[in-house]
């Protein structure tokens, strides 16, 4: 993003430099023809067209001094807020820091209460009841996802004959039937016919048992996760007791820095973002009082007498006008060129611009789902090598360049007290985590058999915003004003990627 912005910043100053410079070359060429007035038309005509010109002229230069303070004063807009969003990164490294420090601190003291709870007979004992109803709550789960893949294959056969499913839906059989006796008549044909009589009762189990299961299934689950709850307490107590409130308030305070951090620096993208817009109107040629001066010089050049006087000055064989003119079609010439290339170099700032913000809006959806915590990784090094090249270059969206950073991301483990099946059965649990008043490290030191836990989603680091992870494509980064578009450009080669 800072390779980007500095680019962004060059094509403005040179769309800048090339706005004076199409300014110069049309002043050039009216000087060009005032000489050529001079040389074939009489002094009364020649004073009227210089007159003409000279006004245009003047005009256009006063204005163009005006643009480029206006032009000046918006760049220097950008560079300060540029300097105050640099400012606050390096703030945001320093809190990420503190908060990492902090962490640190509040792992290495649960670990010394972990250890001290893994030969507290009352707390093994209420681990121990723990993992039982855990284990019971997954083999609950297991008879239910297979009795509801039972339901899916076995019921097919009914869903699919037509039918059945007509006199299924229709409740036929059941005081929900609904139907005139013609109706009646016909379906019970219909019914003997098919067989349905016989067929409905064993899909109506087929489809019963598994949501008498699953209701099973869900008191197991709350009981297990009751119990893993008063875990939860015994052990908060335990490290509030050795002194982790202080610890945990710290950490909460770190994490809130951060936060307001992270809400300063979307204010001063946004601010930053804005003023580049502005800039990029001044130099786009958005300017009314410039495009009306460069309008009015135009259109001195255009008129009818002066393209007459270029027209014949092309038809004599005199040296000084053939000068003149290789000068005039000389400066339109470069005109030309200077015009194309301003059109590319605004056409490189936008695509430029949309792939910044959606790599802030990456940067945004990185924070959120907490992947700056320092117990956090990843396993693909293409993320900011051949993946970050294609998705500059408009290979690849956005949305599939984050998805790859989720797919690559891991948690390192340890956020559970202890050891044992009840932190196994969280990781196949289709039920959310309990809320708990300490982050738990890996106990393996101490004897803890935690090899293969599913860690806690890690709380509160780097700007978490809303919690858990979303599955989409989408964005969620809060914008202002026109900046939030999002529009898919192909870069060109070249330039700084």
């Amino acid at each position: 993003m800072r390779d980007i912005r500095r680019e962004e910043d060059e094509i403005s100053r040179r769309l800048a430099r090339s706005a004076e410079v199409i300014a110069k070359i049309k002043e050039s060429e009216a000087e060009l023809f005032r000489q050529l007035a001079q040389l074939r038309l009489d002094p009364s005509v020649q004073a009227e067209l210089d007159g003409r010109i000279s006004s245009a002229e003047s005009r256009a230069r006063e204005t163009l001094k005006a643009h480029g303070k206006a032009v000046e004063a918006a760049q220097k807009e950008i560079d300060d807020l540029e300097a105050a969003r640099v400012s606050l990164l390096e703030r945001r490294r320093n809190a990420a820091a503190d908060l990492a420090e902090r962490q640190n601190a509040l792992d290495a003291l649960l670990q010394q209460v972990s250890a001290r709870l893994d030969t507290d007979p009352a707390f093994l004992a209420k681990r121990q009841d723990a993992e039982m109803l855990a284990e019971v709550a997954e083999q609950s789960m297991e008879k239910t996802r297979q009795a509801e893949a039972d339901r899916e294959e076995k019921g097919k056969p009914y869903r699919d004959d037509p039918l059945f499913s007509y006199l299924w839906d229709a409740g036929f059989g059941t005081s929900a039937y609904k139907a005139n006796n013609l109706v009646r008549y016909l379906d019970g044909l219909v019914a003997n016919l098919v067989g349905f009589q016989k067929a409905r009762p064993n899909y109506a189990m087929l489809n019963d048992i598994p949501q008498r299961l699953r209701e099973h299934a869900e008191r197991q689950e709350a009981n297990a996760q009751a119990a893993d709850a008063a875990l939860d307490t015994l052990a908060n107590e335990a490290a509030d007791e050795a002194g982790g409130k202080p610890l945990r308030d710290a950490k909460a305070k770190a994490e809130a820095d951060l936060q307001a951090i992270d809400a300063a620096i979307v204010e001063a993208e946004d601010k930053r973002d804005a003023a580049s817009e502005k800039l990029q109107r001044l130099t786009d040629g958005e300017d009314p009082a410039l495009a009306s001066a460069a309008s009015a010089l135009a259109a001195a050049l255009g008129q009818e007498d002066i393209q007459t006087l270029l027209a014949e000055a092309r038809l004599t064989r005199t040296g000084q006008d053939d000068t003149i003119v290789a000068q005039i079609d000389e400066s339109r010439a470069r005109l030309r060129e200077e015009e194309e290339e301003s059109r590319d170099l605004r056409e490189r700032s936008k695509t430029l611009a949309a792939r910044r913000r959606e790599l802030e809006d990456i940067q945004w959806e990185f924070k959120k789902q907490r992947f700056d915590d320092p117990r956090s990784s990843f396993g693909e090094d293409k993320l900011v090598g051949d993946l970050l090249n294609d998705f500059l270059r408009g290979g690849i969206s956005a949305a599939s360049y984050w998805e790859q950073w989720r797919k690559s991301q891991n948690w390192a483990p340890g956020n559970e007290w202890g050891s044992g099946s009840s932190s196994q059965r969280r990781s196949s649990s289709p039920w959310p985590e309990h809320g708990g008043g300490f982050q738990w490290p890996d106990n393996s030191t101490a004897g803890g058999s935690s090899g293969n836990r599913r860690p806690r989603s890690p709380g509160g680091f780097g700007g978490g915003w809303g919690g858990g992870g979303s599955s989409g494509g989408g964005f969620s980064r809060p914008r202002t004003g026109s900046s939030g578009t999002r529009k898919h450009s192909g870069f060109k080669t070249g330039g700084g990627f």
